[in-house]
């Protein structure tokens, strides 16, 4: 019987065109805005993630016990070179690079400004730290140089410093004594942020040790191929890493970061359920109106016999066509917009200018959307999910119809 009820709620769909076509509409739209707004929220979320891991922060860390509390750049990790080859070893790490930090001074003449040295591995650090992939001037770190540094265009400019000009670094080194080195400056980064640009000054990693008397690395930073598997990733490296050393996600690392993007989440959610809402009662209005003018037709079926149940089932199954037939004409209007949304973004220069900085770390103003094969579960599930509970009431009315009193008002 299941297939009766089936042909019985398609052709009470097909009855009228015009109200059907307005209710597929409605919850086209509906399903359309939901799919684009989650693109959009889903660009955003990639992009910050991108954005703050590649500034420095990673996707995962491998940091000295006690690390996260104390933020002590003296720390150092207990054995950084099995901690970095357990680090390239897990499955999905795009990069993994060590670095090595100390607090210090540089000088030229009498100009001085105090900086977060940075110990890097020329060879691999470009790639987990976008800042120094375009040089403004001269050029980065060569491998296994030494004596060479690379600095930020603001820090440059306090020092009244320029290429080839060559730097003291001072640091409080072991038993307290003040340790000096020469450092030549071989290029300058400019990323349009004065904030940024006055904190960037990498060196060898030898040279942070040797200014420092700290041998290795004090972290392992690692950026992942999909930022959301920070977490399923994290306990696989914690298991591998050296003991005395612990595993950091960026959310621990950046909480500002992760609080943004909870925040981001939520307030889709909410832009999402508002949208829902909309289509809810345009479709429960729709249907209601439906049962409304077929009371008669519903009372001389419970007058044959059919039960309350058959009828809600019949009800649902209508709603069910328009669901199916709504994200349908859903994804005919959200994939276009999608596909272009996601290739050319949505450009906020105007606003925002080429680039602005939150927390120390630099946003583009191009937004670019997600496209990706959730949307079709999701067209579904909004179109189905909207169409179902608007049915309930007019199902229930449906349902409760008396055969006398409907066919009575028809007369």
């Amino acid at each position: 019987m299941a297939w009766v009820a089936g042909r019985y709620a398609v052709r009470s769909v097909r009855r009228n065109l015009r109200r059907t076509a307005l209710s597929v509409l409605g919850v086209a739209v509906g399903c359309a805005l939901a799919i684009l707004t989650d693109s959009f929220n889903r660009g955003t979320r990639e992009m910050y993630a991108r954005a703050g891991a590649e500034s420095g922060a990673g996707h995962l860390r491998v940091a000295p016990a006690g690390w996260r509390l104390a933020r002590d750049p003296r720390l150092r990790l207990a054995d950084w070179r099995r901690d970095l080859a357990a680090a390239r070893g897990l499955p999905g790490v795009a990069a993994a690079t060590p670095r090595a930090r100390a607090e210090a001074l540089l000088a030229m003449g009498t100009h001085v400004a105090p900086v977060e040295l940075a110990g890097v591995d020329a060879e691999t650090e470009p790639a987990t730290y976008r800042f120094v992939r375009r040089i403004a001037r001269g050029r980065y770190l060569a491998p296994g140089e030494e004596g060479a540094a690379v600095v930020g265009a603001a820090l440059a400019e306090r020092l009244r410093a320029g290429l080839g000009d060559e730097v003291l670094a001072t640091a409080v080194g072991r038993g307290g004594r003040i340790e000096g080195l020469m450092l030549r400056i071989v290029g300058v980064v400019a990323t349009g942020s004065e904030e940024i640009d006055a904190g960037i000054c990498q060196v060898a990693l030898a040279d942070v040790e040797r200014l420092t008397g700290l041998p290795g690395a004090s972290e392992v930073t690692l950026l992942l191929r999909d930022w959301k598997a920070s977490e399923p990733l994290r306990p696989a490296l914690a298991a591998a890493v050296a003991p005395g050393d612990e595993v950091l996600t960026w959310g621990e690392l950046s909480p500002e970061f992760r609080d943004h993007l909870r925040q981001d989440a939520a307030t889709s959610r909410l832009v999402t359920g508002v949208v829902l809402l909309v289509v809810l009662l345009g479709v429960a209005s729709a249907q209601l109106a439906a049962v409304l003018e077929r009371r008669r037709e519903f009372a001389v079926l419970s007058a044959m016999g059919m039960s309350a149940a058959r009828m809600v089932r019949l009800v649902v199954l209508e709603a069910l066509a328009l669901g199916v037939a709504g994200a349908v004409a859903g994804l005919a209007l959200a994939l276009p917009l999608c596909w272009r949304f996601a290739a050319r973004g949505l450009d906020f220069s105007r606003w925002m200018g080429a680039s602005y900085a939150f927390q120390g770390v630099i946003v583009e103003p191009v937004v670019r959307g997600d496209l990706g094969p959730w949307i079709l579960p999701e067209a579904l599930l909004v179109s189905l999910g909207a169409t179902l509970a608007a049915s309930l009431y007019p199902a229930w009315f449906a349902a409760r119809t008396d055969p006398a009193a409907a066919l009575r008002v028809a007369r």
